[in-house]
């Protein structure tokens, strides 16, 4: 699939989503709709789900595919990157990537995006995992940055 056709599925997705969610303000409900809705449409998306802040600590949060860790050690890996920095990560291949944490060693490349409640405050973020080297590109960063941005919206 090329660019024009993720951008534009994307777009349909982020459509569908503010569709259903209307039906409730619930952010946990919200990521669990938007993880199941993304990782069914989206091509190479391995693992789709949420890692929220709670006590200090990158807890998973509602998710779809393989078993996932269940706290990241902070200050560690791509997640932890994308939270310290503020702003998207994306890695082409996750086995360059300093510190990065095997939840599950089949992923090769992986993009997270921070998510931020109603105040603009980073309450967690939006993580991604491909099989495929180099999956994601700056598409996909628009794409899941609208996604999470409709989570507190």
């Amino acid at each position: 699939m090329d660019v024009e056709q993720r951008t534009a599925r994307y777009g349909r997705i982020v459509e569908q989503l503010r569709a259903l969610f209307a039906g409730t303000t619930d952010p946990v409900a919200r990521m669990a709709t938007a993880a199941a809705v993304l990782h069914a449409k989206m091509p190479g998306f391995f693992w789709t789900g949420w890692y929220l802040l709670r006590d200090g600590a990158l807890t998973v949060g509602p998710y779809q595919g393989s078993l996932a860790c269940l706290v990241l050690k902070a200050h560690t890996g791509v997640c932890w990157d994308a939270l310290d920095r503020g702003a998207s990560t994306i890695v082409p291949d996750v086995h360059a990537f300093p510190g990065h944490i095997a939840c599950d060693s089949r992923s090769r490349s992986e993009i997270v995006v921070p998510l931020r409640d109603s105040a603009g405050a980073i309450v967690g973020v939006l993580d991604v995992d491909s099989e495929a080297l180099a999956r994601f590109d700056d598409a996909d960063r628009d794409g899941l940055e609208a996604v999470a941005a409709l989570i507190f919206a």
